[in-house]
Formats: structure tokens, C-alpha cells, sequence
């Protein structure tokens, strides 16, 4: 009976409503849940984010070494809602014990601008009569106003006004006809926008003005292509089939492929984030990062004139990177058999929202593995990869940034970044100087200059918790050409300097020596190489910040200044621009900077710790990227180094292998791959 009885339980408990993993976003129910417990104690509050406080690493950790007998960690929310006169409060709710476990008002600061703030915008820069005013002036009577578009922005900072109010600019535009593009018509002045009050309190005019701007409509959807000729018929289709199903399983929010093992969570500003990243090893689960996010990026611009240096976009910090995210569509962001996730956020009213399919979840080909082609008797083995990518796309007003994070069989993480959507562009006058700050992509549109330059946060755990950082560089042998030791002067080697303290930490990018930084356990040796274990952040898209030090956007983005930081880990530094972005003046710099600053002689070797990385690119605008930009892609890798103590993907079929002894029994000498280049094809490939 008490067999029975045993089964009984375990069938009722694997019927019963799971519990979330602690790692998982809050569900729409815990977002009303918290916003419920704060007004009980708070009313008459705007709610700007409510998501996961995500629990404390050691407790997480120890429930997930022991889950059936470790403290669960609880369901925590964090909060940030605003008051009357731009007032913010953060706050930290427990949804497990329905308690407020803090609460304070937070003096000159503003939150991130949602998706509903931005909204707003248009119909009050419409309705507004100096902006009426301003549009005559250049070209646009009252009774067109309907026509008058703006892309909200945040001001950055501007002296003038300061941090107490919470503040937009409006970057404005103009369509002729509803189908048109408004960016081949930027307008040449800029409504400052009150978003406590909901009205413009100012308009920075240029001393040139720009009339509105007479060129043709350049368009890029379908119909407009439709009327200049149509689309082109020699491209077949490619169809994309998995007929047995996919090779990875999702348990909650917890993929599994092949070796791999990762919780995939979500959040309003980071997006994507990836947690208790594993890979089995022959048996073992080998733990390789922590969590890993796309943390902060900024675009500054390059034209020096007034007011376009508030034009540096912190696109996650100021507006999320999660709120701005696009339902993915299949066939179109994502092709194959998909698994989506949606994603859950709270609006104004403190009401949840869903964006459906916010992630995508995908395996692909990948070209060759490896192979190997023996010249002697032409045998040959050759092995195709797969990858499988995690993914989201958002829309930043004008850019499209499409995030992948792919897994390889190899055992690489790869972050490969797509650039696209519409430049972001300003009027000019037939024959105006650009003086070099931008360029002419059609008639009357100027582009200017800018970078995006993004922070990758990676919280490595290389076969444990406590890792060092070192900084490689392919140099040659100082030794001189007729020496003993270097007698033919082609020596070279891996110059390896450990990272010792955050202060001495920063590192920039140098591709003479092809720079690389290895994370490493130094406790942990390969048994082969008597290297430490170690994974290899390989960046190559990594430009300077350009603006000059004591810059306005130098000392808002101080985890622009290079390539690498290193930080001694601490649950509470997420974000490398600050909590709150919005409208900082830099002075004293947030986030990254000060952490440094508080502690610069802390110890970052065989500890607990944290990469920062700045990689990106700079752009150059040209006609080819306008009306719409093709995308482009940048790429990074972290690759096992003296991780394996061989090929780790040996074990995955090749498409076709065949040995020296059995081409020598048979007489057969790659038979298949010769057939590839039939009309037959292979056959096995």
C-alpha cells in the first residue's frame, strides 16, 4: 500500500502546476501580482517596468546543486513607477510573501521611455502651435499637419533644462502621402517634449533654415517597388524542412541540444538573457557561463552642431531593448521549425502586456565541421554543423538590431549582430556643405556619422565559479634574426598578461597583434596543452568610442572607453550605464566607471568575476543604405580553448567518411564525393 500510495503522490505532483524556475520572466499573473502589492501601499503611481529581481547568484546556485532539500529562491519583483512632478521610485516586492521589501523615492533621475511614452508624442507635436508656426516656415501649411510625423527620442542631456523633468525630443519629419517614407523628409527643427505635463516647452530652430524638403518619394515597400518594374523571378524558392522534428527540447524555458544546456529568460531592457549555460562533456556537465546579455549600447553621432550632440541613443538603457521587441513572424525573421516564447510587460496603467513569438528558437546548417582530404589516395571525411539560434529582433524608432545568439556543436557561443531598418537623417540645403559629418544618400537627406557600440556582459563560470582574465597577443620573439634563440627570426608566440585588479583592467582592441582575452580557470589544467581550461572571447568589430574624452557622450558611456573591463562579480551591477540612463549628464559618470572607481585595487584574478566588452562599428552612410539599409552583420565568438582534451564534435555523423585500409580492400577511392560533381550528386550529403 504504501508503494501505491508513493505513486499516487508523484502522479498527482507531476499534474499539479509547476512552480517557475527562479531564473524564468515574471508571467503576466506575478506582473498584476506586484503592481497590486505596491498600490495597496503606493497609489495614484504610473508604472514604468515591473520585472524579475533576479535571485542573488550564491542562493540560486545552491538551490540548483541541491533543489529537493536548498532554500527556493523566491519570486521577486522589480519595480520602477513614477509619480505627479517626474517623481521615481524603485522598489523591490517579494510576490512569494506579498511584502514590499523596499521602497524609495530616487532624486534626479528619469526611467527609460516606454513604447506608450514615445506614442504620445506625435499627437501633441500636431496639436502644438509653435510647432504649427515652425512648419509654415518651411513649407507645410496648418491643414497638413496630419502629415507631420516626429520619432521621439530622449533628450540625453541639455544643461538647459536638467534631470528633474522628464523630458523627450522630438527628431521631426514629414509625408507627403501616408505611404511614403518620412525619412526622405526630415524637417529641420526640434520640439522639446514635457512628459509631465504632455506639451512642448521648447523648439530648437537652426540659425539656417532648411525648407521642407521637394525630391520625389523613395520608398522601399512593396507597391512602391510594384510601380517601378516589379520584383525579379530568377530567385527559387529554398525550402527549409525538419521531417523527423528538431534535435533540441525546451523544458519550461530550460533548451537542451545536443550537449548543451541553457535557461533562456527575458527581461524589458536587456532582451534575451541566457543563464547556467552547461556542456555535457563525455557524461560530465561541465558549467561554462553564468548568464550572459547584451547589457547597454550607445549611438553617438558625429555632427558637432547644435542640438545634434544629444543624438548618442542609449537604445537599452533609455528604452529597452524587451519593450521594443517584434512579434517574429515565420517565413520572414525566422525560417525552419521554430519554437517561440512570448514575452510578458507591464504598461502605464499597471496592466500586463504580451508581445507573442518575442523569441525564436531554431536550428540551421552550418556548412562543414570539419573535414579532411587525404592528397595520397583521395579518402576523405567530411562533417556538416548545426547550429541552434536563439534570437529576437527590436525596433529602435528608425534601426532594426536583430540579436542571435547561436550554439555550436563545437562548443562556441557566437553573438552575431544584424544593423538594419532606416538611417536616421536631417534636411539640407541643395549644395549645402556637409563639412564631412554626414552624407548626401538622396537629394535634400543628409545622414550623418555615428557608431554603434554595444556591452556585452559575461559572467563566466569556466568549470567553476572562480576565473581570471588574461589578455593575448600574437608578438614575435624579441630575440634578433642570428641569435640562438631565434636564428632564422621567424619565432613568434601568445604573450599572455593576466588581469589583476578592475582599476588596471581596461583593455583596448589590437588588431596588429590580433588581441584575443582568454577566461580562464588557472585551478583546472588540460591534462594535454598544461593550459589552464580557458574560453577565448574573439572580437574583431571592436571600433574606439570617437568622441573626445570629457565629451558628453564619453562621460555618459564610460563603458565605451574600452574594449574590456573586468569587475570582481556583485549581484547588484546589471547595467554598465547606471539603473537609470535617461538624461545622466555623465558627471559623475554611472554604472561601470563608478563601480571601478569605488574599488580599483580589487582583485579580479581566480575570483568570481565579470567581462564587459564594447564592440561594434562605425558608419558611414551611403546611398546603398538608404531608403532602406541592407542589413549588416557583426560578429563575435567565445571558443573553448584547452577546454576539451580533443575535438568535442567527433561524435556527430559525417556526411561521408572513408578510410586509407578500406579504399585499399576495396579499390573504392571516395566513390561519393566524386559523384558530387555529376549530375547524380552525392547522395549521403
Amino acid at each position: 500500500m504504501a508503494a501505491v500510495a508513493d505513486r499516487l503522490t508523484q502522479v498527482a505532483a507531476h499534474l499539479l502546476p509547476q512552480p517557475p524556475h527562479p531564473h524564468d520572466p515574471l508571467s503576466g499573473a506575478e506582473i498584476r501580482k506586484a503592481v497590486e502589492i505596491v498600490r495597496s501601499a503606493h497609489p495614484g503611481l504610473f508604472f514604468n517596468a515591473v520585472t524579475l529581481w533576479e535571485p542573488r547568484k550564491a542562493a540560486m546556485q545552491a538551490w540548483l546543486a541541491a533543489p529537493n532539500t536548498a532554500p527556493r529562491p523566491h519570486r521577486v519583483a522589480d519595480v520602477v513607477a513614477i509619480g505627479r512632478g517626474s517623481k521615481v521610485y524603485d522598489g523591490v516586492v517579494d510576490l512569494t510573501t506579498g511584502e514590499i521589501v523596499s521602497w524609495e523615492l530616487t532624486e534626479g533621475v528619469q526611467p527609460l521611455i516606454t513604447m506608450e511614452d514615445l506614442q504620445i508624442v506625435e499627437s501633441v507635436v500636431r496639436r502644438d502651435p509653435k510647432v504649427i508656426e515652425q512648419c509654415g516656415i518651411i513649407g507645410i501649411s496648418p491643414e497638413d499637419m496630419h502629415k507631420v510625423y516626429c520619432d521621439p527620442w530622449t533628450i540625453g542631456f541639455d544643461d538647459r533644462f536638467g534631470s528633474n523633468v522628464r523630458l523627450q525630443q522630438a527628431l521631426m519629419y514629414y509625408r507627403p502621402h501616408v505611404d511614403d517614407s518620412q525619412y526622405t523628409y526630415p524637417l529641420d527643427f526640434c520640439p522639446i517634449y514635457n512628459a509631465d505635463t504632455q506639451e512642448i516647452i521648447h523648439i530648437d530652430v537652426p540659425p539656417v533654415r532648411r525648407p521642407l524638403n521637394k525630391a520625389p518619394p523613395n520608398n522601399y515597400h512593396a507597391a512602391a517597388i510594384e510601380a517601378e518594374g516589379g520584383f525579379r523571378t530568377d530567385l527559387k524558392p529554398i525550402h527549409i524542412t525538419q521531417p523527423e522534428g528538431v534535435s533540441f527540447s525546451v523544458e519550461g524555458r530550460v533548451v537542451k541540444w545536443v550537449n548543451w544546456k541553457v535557461h533562456v529568460g527575458f527581461n524589458y531592457r536587456e532582451g534575451l538573457v541566457l543563464s547556467n549555460i552547461t556542456f555535457n562533456d563525455k557524461g560530465e556537465e561541465r558549467p561554462v557561463f553564468w548568464r550572459l546579455s547584451l547589457a547597454e549600447m550607445v549611438v553617438p553621432y558625429g555632427n558637432p552642431e547644435h542640438p545634434h550632440q544629444r543624438k548618442h541613443a542609449f537604445d537599452l538603457g533609455e528604452y529597452g531593448g524587451g519593450y521594443m521587441t517584434n512579434s517574429l513572424s515565420l517565413g520572414c525573421d525566422c525560417k525552419g521549425a521554430i519554437h517561440y516564447m512570448d514575452a510578458d510587460f507591464v504598461n502605464r496603467a499597471g496592466e500586463p502586456q504580451t508581445i507573442k513569438n518575442a523569441i525564436c528558437i531554431h536550428e540551421e546548417d552550418s556548412g562543414i565541421l570539419f573535414k579532411h582530404t587525404d592528397f595520397r589516395d583521395e579518402t576523405v571525411t567530411v562533417t556538416r554543423g548545426r547550429k541552434l539560434i536563439i534570437s529576437h529582433i527590436f525596433t529602435a524608432a528608425n534601426y532594426e538590431y536583430c540579436v542571435y545568439w547561436i550554439l555550436h556543436l563545437d562548443g562556441t557561443v557566437q553573438l552575431e549582430i544584424k544593423l538594419t531598418g532606416i538611417l536616421n537623417t536631417y534636411a539640407m540645403n541643395p549644395g549645402e556643405d556637409t563639412k564631412g559629418w554626414g552624407t548626401e544618400v538622396y537629394p535634400g537627406v543628409n545622414a550623418h556619422n555615428h557608431q554603434h557600440l554595444f556591452c556585452l556582459r559575461v559572467d563566466p563560470q569556466i568549470d567553476g565559479p572562480s576565473n581570471s582574465v588574461f589578455q593575448v597577443d600574437a608578438v614575435p620573439s624579441a630575440a634578433p634574426v642570428g641569435s640562438p634563440e631565434n636564428y632564422y627570426g621567424n619565432a613568434f608566440f601568445a604573450q599572455k598578461t593576466r588581469l589583476e585588479t578592475a582599476g588596471a583592467s581596461a583593455c583596448q582592441y589590437d588588431g596588429n597583434t590580433s588581441r584575443s582575452w582568454d577566461i580562464a580557470n588557472e585551478a583546472k589544467i588540460n591534462p594535454y596543452s598544461k593550459k589552464p581550461v580557458s574560453y577565448k572571447l574573439v572580437s574583431r568589430d571592436v571600433p574606439p568610442l570617437l568622441p573626445k574624452e570629457g565629451s558628453l557622450v564619453w562621460k555618459r558611456a564610460g563603458f565605451a572607453r574600452a574594449a574590456v573591463h573586468v569587475t570582481k562579480y556583485d549581484d547588484s551591477q546589471i547595467h554598465p550605464a547606471g539603473r537609470h540612463v535617461p538624461q545622466t549628464s555623465g558627471e559623475p559618470s554611472m554604472g561601470l566607471p563608478a563601480w571601478i572607481a569605488a574599488n580599483p585595487a580589487a582583485n579580479i584574478a581566480n575570483e568570481d568575476i565579470v567581462l564587459w566588452h564594447t564592440f561594434g562599428l562605425t558608419h558611414f552612410p551611403a546611398p546603398e543604405d538608404f531608403p532602406v539599409m541592407p542589413a549588416e552583420p557583426m560578429t563575435l565568438l567565445l571558443r573553448p580553448r584547452n577546454f576539451f582534451t580533443r575535438n568535442p564534435c567527433l561524435d556527430i555523423k559525417p556526411s561521408y567518411s572513408s578510410s586509407p585500409s578500406g579504399a585499399k580492400a576495396t579499390g573504392v577511392v571516395d566513390r561519393e564525393s566524386k559523384l558530387a560533381f555529376t549530375d547524380k550528386g552525392c547522395g549521403k550529403c
